[in-house]
């Protein structure tokens, strides 16, 4: 079973048994040149940025990914108060690069059974 991601303090339901640490989820994805091209465009005229928010979505749902591979090496089954953190690099040539950054507190969680 994948590890659940929440940016809540505490799930539902649930209890912590045991914190595992602080894990992150890296991903960077580059715009080429046409997109850097049409992202200027749309800069001047106005208007969505859909190359843009395409390859943020894209990263942000890698960097989900990478996050929740990383906590389960860890021996966690859920993340608690996951952010994300985000940034673009030249990283030579005119190629600018996306890096999304989503991290949080990994622990073993399981279904809270007392009753109040």
């Amino acid at each position: 079973m994948p590890a659940i991601i929440a940016t809540t303090d505490n799930i539902p339901g649930h209890r912590v048994t045991e914190i595992m640490g602080v894990a992150f989820g890296t991903a960077v994805r580059s715009r080429n040149v046409a997109g850097n091209f049409m992202a200027g465009v749309a800069a001047v005229f106005g208007g969505k940025q859909k190359g843009n928010i395409n390859l943020l979505t894209k990263t942000r749902d890698d960097a989900i990914q990478s996050l929740a591979e990383q906590a389960e090496s860890m021996g966690g089954n859920a993340v608690l108060s996951m952010r994300f953190d985000s940034g673009e690099f030249d990283s030579g040539g005119g190629n600018i690069m996306e890096e999304m950054v989503a991290y949080g507190t990994v622990v073993k969680i399981e279904l809270n059974t007392k009753t109040a």
